[in-house]
């Protein structure tokens, strides 16, 4: 009976409800009144922008809770965008068959690389195991160095750039520039028709609350306790026993493979990929959203990430050449002013309504 007591106290936590409620306000309000009120164009844009929050998430976790100043998101965002690209290239080409830009642009001839991708089941599993394996790698390799702060920012930057050049110097088999695009089938369901079209939403939709609902999780247990401790204390962790490239290393594989997935739904959503979707400029968009809603909070990097591609896309159509000036602005006023975001405010309201509310009156005790 006390064990179960407990469970319930537990699971009646401040905390927990408040994170439940936000979770089922999240799942009504995109499963249910979305698809209602929104058009098919603007469900598809709205699809899109979860899928740019799914990178929100994954940097909400590395720099919010870890430190890790992660300029490079594009790099991991676009291994999964190209990777998917491929398969649905492959697939709307036939068996055996080479995509359209291979013939018009190289030998004809699909490379070896590009043949795994003819499986769907392959083509899922090297969407998550490429992004973790390179994060890995390039993670242990520089935090088991030390390398931290501003320095792993701008190594994490060099490598998005690097790999947009790289994409675009390969035009045979990349598509350069141009990228991939034209994609007419999504594993067999026509991209055209306006059911698939939901449908891909609504996957979105489901994949992002999911990958918060990871992100709680791991922010709530023991290595999210740790993965603070690494931020604040990094040498006191390490007389303790514990491996901070370890712990670091962790949180940034876990990034990667959201960004990777994020990039994975993006491609058949708005139907292209580029060197221009994941080079410098967007790795730094990614992070915009996340400092504008509170990168600490778990929700913060979602919203702002959402409402810095609503903007963009709004004031974009309205001043094509003004948004880049008002994104700047904003940025700096947040980190000027606001250093935890939009979220700080929240936690503000709450801090000055405790304060402001007088406390409970003690009960005296009256003697037997």
């Amino acid at each position: 009976m006390t064990g179960m007591t407990d469970r319930l106290h537990t699971l009646l936590a401040p905390g927990r409800t408040r994170a439940l409620a936000g979770f089922a306000l999240a799942a009504v309000l995109l499963f249910a009144v979305a698809p209602v009120l929104l058009s098919p164009f603007r469900l598809s844009l709205l699809a899109k922008f979860l899928c740019l929050a799914m990178v929100a998430v994954g940097i909400g976790l590395a720099w919010g809770r870890g430190g890790l100043l992660t300029l490079g998101q594009g790099v991991y965002f676009g291994l999964g965008a190209y990777l998917m690209a491929m398969h649905l290239k492959l697939a709307d080409a036939g068996p055996g068959g080479v995509p359209d830009f291979m013939s018009l642009y190289g030998t004809g001839e699909v490379p070896w690389w590009w043949e795994p991708m003819r499986s769907p089941a392959a083509t899922v599993l090297l969407i998550v195991l490429v992004p973790a394996a390179l994060a890995g790698l390039l993670g242990w390799a520089v935090f088991t160095r030390r390398v931290r702060g501003a320095y792993f920012a701008i190594l994490s930057q060099a490598l998005a750039a690097a790999f947009a050049i790289l994409l675009i110097g390969q035009q045979q088999t990349t598509g350069g520039t141009n990228g991939l695009n034209g994609f007419r089938a999504f594993f067999g369901y026509d991209l055209t028709d306006p059911v698939n079209q939901r449908m891909l939403y609504l996957i979105a939709a489901g994949v992002l609350l999911l990958m918060v609902l990871v992100a709680r999780q791991l922010m709530v247990s023991r290595f999210g306790e740790l993965l603070v401790a690494v931020r604040d204390a990094e040498d006191r962790v390490r007389f303790l026993g514990y491996n901070p490239a370890a712990v670091k290393t962790v949180a940034y594989v876990v990034a990667a493979v959201m960004a990777a997935v994020g990039g994975a739904l993006f491609v058949p959503i708005v139907g292209i990929i580029s060197p221009a979707d994941v080079g410098v400029v967007p790795s730094i968009g990614f992070l915009v959203g996340v400092a504008i809603g509170g990168r600490a909070t778990l929700l913060g990097p979602v919203l702002g990430s959402i409402a810095v591609s609503w903007a963009q896309t709004s004031i974009s159509e309205q001043f094509p050449s003004g948004w880049i000036y008002f994104q700047g602005a904003l940025f700096i006023v947040v980190i000027a002013f606001l250093p935890g975001g939009l979220a700080s405010l929240v936690r503000r309201r709450r801090r000055r309504d405790s304060a402001a509310s007088p406390p409970a009156p003690e009960l005296e005790e009256r003697p037997a």
